[in-house]
């Protein structure tokens, strides 16, 4: 029996979940590559779990500006990003990110970000706002359930009365 191999990840390209729409709202998540890094194995390979999962996936590809990654979660209404970093320019890309959110007042995504952040500046990262940054080594159902739960927690409490 003839089974296709996995579509090629296009920057641009909208992942969907193997069963295709339902009626919930699927969380969506920008997988995006800041900056010049150019290893995005990880980044897809997260962004399929998530897809698997039952997320919507927008994966934006390589070296991708600030600009160019909150343009995108604006269009997309995305719910969380996932930024992922190996170069070493987290402390420069993340809080650009952050400040562009903020001058567009995009106050309700969630700001993960994965790769090799050394954990000094991981207390930085989360009092700027990012919501929980994953190192290697953690595994793809962290991720997943993190991003899940993070996400229905501000969905309840943005359409909970004050």
């Amino acid at each position: 029996m003839f089974r296709p191999g996995p579509a090629r990840m296009r920057p641009g390209h909208i992942v969907r979940d193997r069963m295709g729409a339902s009626s919930e709202k699927k969380i969506r998540v920008v997988v995006a590559k800041p900056g010049l890094d150019g290893h995005d194995r990880g980044a897809k390979i997260i962004a399929r779990a998530l897809r698997d999962a039952g997320m919507e996936v927008i994966y934006t590809g390589l070296h991708q500006t600030p600009e160019q990654i909150v343009e995108t979660v604006i269009q997309e209404d995305a719910d969380a990003i996932g930024l992922s970093i190996l170069s070493g320019a987290h402390m420069t890309l993340v809080p650009r990110v952050l400040e562009l959110l903020s001058e567009q007042g995009v106050d309700d995504v969630l700001v993960t970000v994965g790769g090799t952040i050394p954990g000094d500046d991981i207390p930085e990262l989360k009092e700027l706002g990012v919501a929980e940054v994953f190192g290697p080594g953690a595994s793809t159902r962290q991720i997943v359930d993190f991003i899940r739960e993070a996400v229905q927690t501000k969905a309840a409490g943005a359409s909970s009365p004050d």
